[in-house]
């Protein structure tokens, strides 16, 4: 084989090494997992703000698609008009209650209705719901709108309260 042959042989090669991670699947954006939803609520009141929590399952691809290209992006901006965390339906991982309760994220999500993933609620300092849940994944260009207005109105409500 001659030496050009070989030399863009080579070049293709490297051309493709080099896409591959471009065309590669972007990782889910990771959230902080509830733990203590009690004092998460209280310290996302105390700034004035609601505690949103995604309900998801692990297999989940919409979950995955929520988390990357909402509620991932969010909950990294420090200016951020919500605390944002995410609660397995599908797991048993210890948790604290809003009434500071021992339990599991499963049985948690079983009391709170959550059965379809992704579900996201909007919590106040006690656990109640300030705004309306938003169940699935519904119209992708909207959600965006759709998740801003549930959290203005959940801060609404927390000011109301004061």
């Amino acid at each position: 084989m001659s030496f050009p042959i070989r030399l863009a042989g080579m070049f293709a090669a490297a051309l493709c090494f080099n896409a591959t991670p471009a065309l590669a699947k972007p990782p889910a954006e990771a959230l902080t997992e509830a733990r203590d939803l009690a004092a998460e609520a209280r310290q996302a009141a105390a700034r004035g703000v609601p505690l949103v929590v995604l309900y998801s399952r692990d297999d989940c691809s919409w979950c995955a698609k929520l988390r990357r290209e909402h509620l991932g992006p969010l909950s990294r901006n420090p200016a951020t008009p919500a605390v944002i965390r995410e609660l397995h339906m599908d797991r048993a991982t210890p948790l604290v209650d809003f009434a500071g309760r021992r339990t599991t994220s499963a049985d948690f999500s079983k009391q709170m209705q959550a059965s379809f993933a992704p579900t996201v609620m909007f919590h106040g300092p006690d656990g109640a719901q300030l705004a309306e849940s938003i169940v699935g994944y519904r119209l992708a260009d909207f959600y965006g709108a759709y998740l801003d207005r549930a959290i203005e109105e959940s801060r609404d409500r927390l000011k109301a309260r004061q």
